[in-house]
């Protein structure tokens, strides 16, 4: 039976600067794939260590809306083109299986994480998408789901048709994961926060190393910093980023529609409702999909509470926050071996805005790797080792695209401002300085903070996210406070601090 209480704040201590572990398992990374990874393997016997950079479940984790479904709007028409009908039936049996089993593992423990078994749907308001859910709905029925086309929801708007999958599920995820954490430790395991891992070598053993100095010396290694932090399978050039933006508002309990909703149209638009005290639900409402870097996200904040506010009338907005993913090129997530050579490093990422079900599958599948016991049929599905399909191409030439846009294109622009004095308070610009790109930011009280232009990954120029104080580089996702310290990866080094004068 779980102990910790509802919303608990349980932390766990640094690794201490240069001290040395020894463990069976690292795990580096304390989200959802981590830690159902280091849950899984603890439970099978093994000694596990979890490090993690910042806090376990406040990231990309933290901020989800937590649906737990194999319903990831329109995929199975596109899986079924790119992987063949047997892909597609492979995706949705291990999707719906990581469904299941975060919901008997709920039931295990006795977690309170406010679990809702409920539909989901993928719907439409034009004639164009709306032709594409009924490929949707036949190709997600074949591939085994209880799937099926409607015209009928519980939203508070007509719509042209939806794609109807039963018995999905969703929860609080930091109330579920700080539950695990607190059976991983009464089963031995050990969780380390404010560690983040700058460094890794493979062996046998093998060793990571963070940013204080501290080491762990373990048999087997898993990365699951959402982005790998490491770029030895180039997963860089097939992963890409993007932000969406989230506001929470409260509705009366009988406006809730009864379900998880999300559209491709109105550059995405995602609905769920979570318990929000008596007589009222929370709606939690997801849009406006951007590169980071992107500009105007405040505007963009604009526009997905005023459509939260159109569609529902009666909505009171009471908080907003941003979170962010990685889609693979050929759309299935990358678990496995972390590239050809490996033999006791192991990854996941890509999950694609689909986390919850995606997290828990690389749970259970990492700890099989990691054990040795046999893998499941849809194991070669996700091996991040597969090699690009002939279907893939426009995908991920679009993707390094972009990059080379951003790389190249960047530097071309012989500055975002002429000087300093441009940048009004809160706000953030690349300025030239002693003939180098300052990355400069004006704080409310007007103080001024520089530091280095160059990403600390492979050394794209960040741009100013004004909603929400970050630099944020276009090419690969890492974020940056003002000050320049890492907020999100794969970058590993903060920016450098640069001298105005």
């Amino acid at each position: 039976m779980a102990t910790v209480p509802a919303g608990a704040d349980v932390s766990h201590p640094p690794l201490e600067p240069g001290g040395e572990t020894d463990t069976d398992v690292v795990v580096v990374g304390g989200g959802i794939a981590g830690l159902c990874t280091a849950w899984e393997l603890a439970r099978a016997g093994r000694q596990v260590t979890v490090v993690e950079a910042d806090r376990i479940a406040a990231g990309v984790t933290g901020h989800t809306t937590a649906k737990v479904t194999a319903q990831h709007a329109l995929i199975y028409d596109d899986l079924r083109r790119m992987h063949g009908a047997d892909g597609a039936r492979m995706y949705a049996l291990s999707q719906q299986d990581a469904v299941e089993h975060l919901v008997a593992t709920v039931r295990e423990l006795g977690i309170e994480c406010e679990l809702e078994r409920l539909p989901a749907y993928t719907w439409a308001e034009s004639e164009e998408q709306d032709e594409k859910l009924h490929a949707e709905a036949e190709a997600a029925a074949e591939a085994g789901l209880p799937a099926a086309y409607v015209t009928e929801t519980g939203l508070p708007f007509p719509v042209r048709g939806a794609v109807r999958v039963a018995d999905q599920a969703q929860f609080h995820p930091r109330k579920y994961l700080m539950a695990l954490a607190e059976d991983l430790v009464r089963r031995g395991g050990r969780i380390a926060e404010r560690t983040r891992v700058v460094g890794l070598e493979e062996g046998e053993p093998c060793r990571v190393t963070a940013e204080n100095g501290a080491t762990v010396t373990a048999n087997a290694v898993v990365v699951a910093t959402h982005y790998p932090v490491f770029d030895r399978a180039l997963l860089f050039s097939r992963l890409e980023p993007h932000r969406e933006l989230v506001v929470a508002a409260a509705v009366p309990a009988d406006q809730d529609p009864a379900g998880m909703y999300i559209t491709p149209e109105d550059n995405t638009r995602s609905v769920r409702s979570a318990p929000y005290g008596d007589g009222q639900r929370l709606l939690l409402i997801t849009g406006e999909s951007f590169l980071p870097g992107t500009a105007d996200v405040t505007e963009r904040f604009g526009r997905l509470e005023a459509w939260t506010r159109e569609r529902f009338p009666d909505a009171r907005v009471v908080h907003r926050w941003a979170t962010q993913d990685n889609s693979s090129t050929d759309r299935v997530p990358y678990i496995g071996p972390f590239h050809p050579g490996a033999r006791h490093t192991y990854v996941a990422t890509g999950f694609g805005g689909w986390g919850m079900s995606s997290g828990v599958l690389a749970g259970r599948l990492l700890a099989r790797y990691v054990t040795g016991e046999d893998l499941p049929a849809w194991a070669k599905l996700y091996d991040p080792r597969r090699l690009p399909g002939l279907r893939e191409a426009p995908s991920l030439l679009g993707l390094q695209a972009t990059v080379a846009k951003h790389f190249v294109g960047d530097r071309l622009r012989p500055s975002h401002v002429d000087s300093v004095a441009e940048i009004a308070p809160g706000s953030g610009a690349i300025v030239r300085v002693g003939g180098s790109r300052c990355a400069v930011h004006r704080d409310a009280d007007g103080q001024l903070h520089a530091v280095s232009a160059r990403c600390t990954h492979l050394g794209c120029l960040v741009h100013f996210n004004d909603a929400e104080l970050a630099w944020e580089c276009p090419c690969h996702g890492s974020r940056f406070a003002p000050d320049g310290s890492v907020l999100q990866g794969p970058a590993t080094h903060p920016l450098e601090p640069r001298d105005l004068e």
